[in-house]
């Protein structure tokens, strides 16, 4: 019944997505708002019927229906019920389902959002655009992704979770995070599409897509931060970022997203940069796709990927058709996206955003060289290639300096030209709180040479940002608002301003974690018996006993290890190897002391023997807490820069800019437009 059930739910938004699509297309064709608005109803049947399916699922899950496969290879009745109803995406076909379910929201979202302009030709052809994708993703589901395959003889208990996807409760939110972003990228994708389709290739389109690109922007970032923690969290190697190449797909269209809404600003102000805009949305819904194939093709051998399955060749071919296909439309348009402005000096706002969009390019391109390369070897050369970490931080460390220099620079720069009173009015202050900082550095002690840089253009980064805040109040201030209501809603800039700030400090935050992490770590392997200790940079580590813990889930052994700092008593923490029913080797579970300054990492080597004697690894890594602090505030100023404006602009009225045109480089002016979402 429940497999009958979901399938169903698949059939019935296959259907859903078609009729959407002829429907559409013949309102378009004749003319006729009865369809248009009928077939953006399509939308909301599309979404229940995913939701029907995720529902057989997992009642399927919950219940141990053993009779469907992917219940049967993904679910166990010791399985606890957290990861049972997380295991609907442990595996490639739920994976998919899920998608399905995520894109069908975004559909239901669009045809909402645009209810009173259902018979706009533009929503019409960005809401087809939407179908036909959720068309494509619901037929892999009928055919080769299937997720309601049933078996003959079912199996009196299954397999369970991989254990990795069982050992830690962020498995709950770091791939529906991922999801929402990754998906949400056809939202930005279908309008781009829809406006070259209809011609409207002015700045309208960006303005229906903003929200929802920052949006799918915001989970994006979460998704990847919640995932290195749990690269951090479970895989015990001491890192949260190995240039994976399953971690390098969901990098790929983060960079790409992240120019784009840089870039925005410019098309907006000066009518600027039109194919560099549609380019970047169409490479981000493209990047989507390919990293989808990376992930639930089989091609690579990860921890985060998916075994060997039959859908490659359905997404590399769907890839090849939205990629040739969106390359004709923006040539067959070329000469109607020809901009109305120009750079008019190297040293302004637009040249800023011009070469911080080259600069995530240059760093998108550098990422996917490293990642595709080695597949491509290995098919046309039938050899294997390694393309590992120090390729990535040789390549991309330079690139991301000077994006973190841009970032504290640009916001100072006026549009159009400046001078070089203005720049030292503005810039004078955080550059030598940039170079105290560097000195106090030295002082304590680093001498590498990138962390020393990383500091120093974090102050200055700061510094900026701070100037930015202080014109805002200054300028709440001089209208009289009152700190209770809500600056960043009246005042000129409002929520994308101090959204945009607040996310600048937190891609700072993330910055100076990644410099101090990655270059001033301590990490050792020490061999201990019971009352046995051991100092590391100031810290006693003894290990106290061994302790095993029974679950009808696992079992683990676990190493009891003290920790202390001179006189203080740090506490006991307890790194651990569990073994899972069906499991082939012991799964590490670091034991992890977190704190402001740095996190004490402790893992198992060798897992304590009936001796009582155990082989430990230590690493002491500094600021780590920081990365997940930087990624909750850039989460905060998403949600920040997507609160509604006031209409009631307090203040003395401004004009609104035409295209080509720039408002007068004031620090006010300044502050509203800084280079943010």
């Amino acid at each position: 019944m429940r497999a009958s059930l979901g399938v169903l739910g698949l059939a019935l938004g296959s259907v859903s997505a078609l009729l959407g699509i002829v429907v559409l297309a013949w309102g378009l064709r004749r003319n006729d708002p009865r369809f248009l608005r009928l077939g953006r109803r399509y939308a909301f049947v599309l979404l229940g019927a995913a939701a029907l399916s995720v529902f057989a699922m997992e009642w399927a899950l919950i219940t141990h229906d053993f009779s469907i496969r992917y219940v049967a290879e993904n679910n166990a009745r010791a399985t606890p019920l957290l990861f049972t109803i997380t295991g609907l995406w442990a595996a490639l076909e739920g994976s998919i389902l899920l998608w399905g379910l995520v894109l069908g929201g975004y559909l239901a979202w669009m045809a909402h959002r645009f209810r009173n302009r259902a018979t706009d030709p533009m929503v019409a052809w960005a809401m087809i655009v939407g179908f036909v994708v959720a068309l494509f993703f619901f037929a892999l589901m009928l055919g080769p992704a299937n997720p309601f395959q049933t078996l003959a003889n079912p199996p009196a208990d299954g397999r369970g979770p991989n254990p990795l996807l069982q050992n830690h409760p962020l498995m709950a939110f770091h791939p529906p995070m991922l999801y929402l972003g990754y998906v949400g990228m056809t939202v930005p994708f279908a309008f781009a599409i829809a406006a070259l389709v209809t011609g409207r290739l002015g700045e309208g389109w960006l303005a229906e897509t903003r929200r929802a690109t920052l949006v799918a922007w915001g989970f994006l970032t979460v998704g990847i931060i919640l995932g290195a923690w749990w690269s951090y969290e479970v895989l015990g190697w001491g890192g949260y970022w190995a240039w994976d190449p399953v971690e390098n797909a969901s990098l790929l269209p983060w960079l790409t997203a992240t120019a784009f809404i840089h870039s925005v600003i410019v098309q907006e102000r000066r009518g600027m940069l039109r194919v560099w805009n549609l380019s970047l949305v169409v490479a981000t819904f493209c990047l989507t796709i390919l990293g989808t194939f990376i992930t639930r093709s089989g091609v690579i051998d990860s921890v985060h990927s998916f075994t060997e399955s039959p859908i490659g060749g359905w997404l590399l071919g769907f890839l090849a058709v939205v990629t040739i296909g969106s390359v004709l439309l923006i040539a067959w348009r070329g000469d109607r996206l020809r901009a109305p402005g120009r750079i008019d000096s190297p040293v302004s706002r637009e040249s800023a955003f011009l070469v911080n969009n080259l600069l995530f390019a240059a760093l998108a391109v550098v990422v996917l060289l490293g990642t595709v390369y080695p597949l491509l070897a290995e098919a046309l050369q039938d050899r294997r290639v390694s393309v590992g970490e120090p390729y990535f931080d040789r390549m991309t460390t330079p690139i991301g300096i000077a994006l973190l220099f841009l970032m504290a620079a640009a916001p100072a720069l006026p549009w159009r030209a400046t001078s070089g009173e203005v720049l030292r009015r503005r810039l004078l202050v955080p550059a030598w709180l940039g170079v105290a900082v560097m000195v106090v550095a030295a002082v304590a002690g680093i001498r590498d040479l990138w962390v020393l840089v990383t500091f120093g253009l974090a102050a200055f980064a700061v510094g900026g940002i701070v100037r930015q805040f202080a014109l805002g109040l200054r300028a709440q201030r001089a209208t009289g608002t009152s700190w209770w209501a809500a600056p960043w809603r009246t005042v000129r800039g409002g929520p994308r301003l101090y959204g945009g700030l607040v996310v600048h400090l937190g891609v700072v935050a993330i910055a100076v974690a990644l410099a101090a992490s990655a270059n001033l770590s301590t990490k050792t392997e020490t061999r201990l018996e019971v009352g046995q200790s051991t100092e590391v940079r100031g810290y006693s580590f003894t290990y106290v006993r061994r302790d095993v813990v029974m679950t009808e889930q696992k079992r683990s052994v676990k190493a009891q290890i003290r920790i202390e700092q001179g006189d203080r008593d740090l506490g006991t923490y307890a790194p651990a190897v569990s073994i899972f029913p069906g499991g082939m080797s012991g799964i590490g579970t670091p034991s992890v002391r977190t704190g402001i300054l740095r996190d004490i990492y402790l893992t198992l080597i060798s897992a304590p023997t009936d001796r009582d004697r155990v082989t430990i690894g230590i690493a002491i890594n500094p600021m780590v807490v920081w990365l997940w602090i930087g990624g909750a505030l850039m989460a905060l100023g998403t949600a920040l820069a997507l609160v509604p404006k006031s209409r009631r602009i307090v203040g003395p009225a401004s004009p609104t800019p035409r295209a080509g045109s720039a408002p007068p480089a004031t620090d006010t002016t300044d502050a509203v437009a800084t280079m943010s979402p």
